[in-house]
């Protein structure tokens, strides 16, 4: 068979960076296609905060964290809830103990060898709040890319554009993965017709033409379903009730989902597909880019979590302790959001919002513009949002703030009293070190933690005291965000077919693939663990499909 290079790559996101640039490292030709402009190389990862899970890396132990390897999979199993081992869980499992291996053994190693910097303050992301054995992370792994998304995605793009064994075809899309008796034999689609269209915004889907090419393998790293809400809300889990009537959509239009229908067609499997990871902290992006464009709020553990009946969300369902277990809970409730009540003093703190664009001072490398974070006055991008965002609402006193929130929703759903009994108290276990409000318990432990105490956890104080104020309520939404089922891969990314056998030479990672096996993190995220995810399944595929090739 006569082929146009030894490995085409579908979709140039992070996973097929790292894939192509490992190709190139082995001396093999790749032809990397991506439907979108040359503007949005890199992909959702360019939006990224940037968050990588590491495992006893020296900036933990810097700040004074004892992990290990041993914990970090006591959390990864706790947390993902793998009940489908006989089936679809079984490589997912495997992929899982291989990631946690590299992230407590080389992947520290390796990204600086790719010229990646890490922050050195850890973030505690996904706290649990359960016991040992529940999800969440017992300390501190979420480590901050310095540069953040742009940061991570830089080296791959260099390598990528700098070899001459890469021919990148961008606006040619997909439409069919081409066998010959059961064996992929390259890909056949359609070209789009150009646009201007910066990062990140919807394209065009003109087709001006059609294309057909041949390799010896296909690695296919097209991403997951969360800009397509109708794909969502098809594959919603009936465990966390109905879909939610309205969402904020966390990543771009092109993250579309149409890689894993077109794989499935070549004799791929498709497992897990009920498994996804939206956020319940979503906020309007007052300067949206895409259709829906939502932010997620990461948020300290010190604001108090109403649902939109107003009633306080139950233990241990604070901020940033249990995302999944946060959802089931809203999406049961009947309401599509929830509120933050919370004070300038906490906004200051611990709001920080995910995105490269929302983070001048990590995604630029500003030193100067970073020590503001431990100064008065809240980042920047945090007042744009106070002063310019639909879901804000702040006020001197409680029932002005009250008032402000009923006007946010269709009907008054709010009770001015019923808050301010809530609210009261609350603030009453703050007059003794001595507290029975568990929410209250882990904010007081979490400034234990040095970095929370510096950086991202506000002094306990009464949500009422003048001095904290203006007081302020934030109305979130459900985010679409990552597709945790995907694509069947074993070991080596080979793609499985129905029968559990490899599809020959077809190859799958990243979020297409669960980022490994099909689903990797289970039913629920660790955090930090999706682009490590990428950089992971992006460099054994690459790697696998290099010694396969002739």
């Amino acid at each position: 068979m006569t082929t146009d290079a030894d490995v085409i790559v579908v979709g140039g996101g992070l996973a097929g960076l790292v894939a192509t640039a490992e190709l190139v490292d082995a001396g093999k030709s790749v032809i990397l296609l991506d439907q979108e402009p040359a503007a949005s190389l890199g992909g959702q990862a360019f939006w990224s905060f940037g968050g990588l899970f590491l495992v006893n890396s020296p900036e933990q132990r810097r700040m004074g964290i004892r992990d290990s390897h041993e914990l970090a999979w006591q959390d990864w199993l706790g947390t993902a809830g793998f009940d489908r081992l006989d089936d679809e869980d079984v490589w997912a499992r495997r992929w899982a103990e291989a990631y946690v291996d590299f992230a407590a053994g080389e992947k520290r190693s390796w990204l600086k060898e790719q010229g990646i910097g890490i922050f050195p303050l850890v973030n505690w992301a996904e706290r649990g709040g359960y016991d040992a054995t529940g999800p969440g992370n017992s300390v501190p792994r979420f480590h901050l890319t310095w540069g953040t998304g742009p940061g991570l995605i830089a080296p791959f793009i260099r390598r990528v554009r700098a070899s001459n064994a890469v021919d990148l075809r961008f606006r040619h899309r997909v439409d069919t993965v081409l066998t010959e008796d059961g064996t992929v034999t390259g890909v056949s689609g359609s070209i789009l017709a150009p646009g201007d269209t910066n990062r990140g915004e919807p394209s065009n889907r003109d087709v001006v033409g059609d294309f057909t090419l041949r390799a010896q393998a296909v690695i296919v790293t097209a991403g997951g379903i969360g800009g397509n809400q109708d794909l969502v809300r098809q594959n919603w889990p009936k465990r966390l009730g109905a879909p939610p009537k309205s969402m904020l959509t966390g990543v771009p239009a092109h993250v579309d989902g149409r890689m894993i229908g077109i794989s499935e067609s070549a004799g791929a499997r498709v497992v897990n597909r009920d498994r996804m990871w939206h956020y319940t902290e979503g906020i309007t992006n007052w300067d949206p880019i895409w259709p829906g464009h939502g932010i997620r709020v990461l948020p300290g553990p010190s604001s108090l979590w109403l649902d939109a009946t107003g009633k306080r969300l139950p233990v241990p369902l604070f901020p940033g302790f249990d995302t999944l277990g946060t959802l089931e809970h809203i999406a049961r409730s009947g309401h599509d959001h929830t509120w933050f009540v919370l004070t300038q003093k906490i906004i200051e703190k611990e709001f920080a919002l995910s995105g490269s664009e929302q983070n001048p001072d990590l995604t630029g490398k500003d030193v100067r513009l970073l020590l503001q974070r431990v100064r008065a006055g809240a980042p920047g991008p945090v007042e744009a949002f106070k002063r310019n965002g639909v879901d804000f609402v702040v006020a001197d006193a409680l029932p002005d703030l009250v008032a402000g929130m009923n006007k946010l929703t269709d009907s008054p759903l709010l009770d001015a009293g019923d808050i301010e009994r809530q609210v009261m108290a609350r603030d009453r276990e703050m007059a003794n070190p001595f507290t029975k409000d568990l929410q209250i318990t882990a904010l007081r432990g979490a400034r234990a933690y040095r970095g929370d105490r510096l950086i991202r956890v506000a002094s306990p104080h009464r949500l009422l005291d003048p001095g904290a104020g203006p007081l302020i309520a934030v109305k979130l939404h459900i985010l679409t965000r990552k597709t945790l089922g995907g694509l069947q891969t074993d070991l080596s990314a080979r793609v499985l077919g129905a029968d559990g056998t490899p599809v020959p030479g077809l190859y799958a990672a990243g979020e297409v693939a669960g980022f490994g096996g099909g689903g990797m993190h289970g039913y629920r995220s660790l955090e930090g663990t999706f682009l490590g995810g990428c950089l992971f399944s992006g460099r054994t595929a690459g790697r696998a499909a290099a010694s396969a090739v002739g």
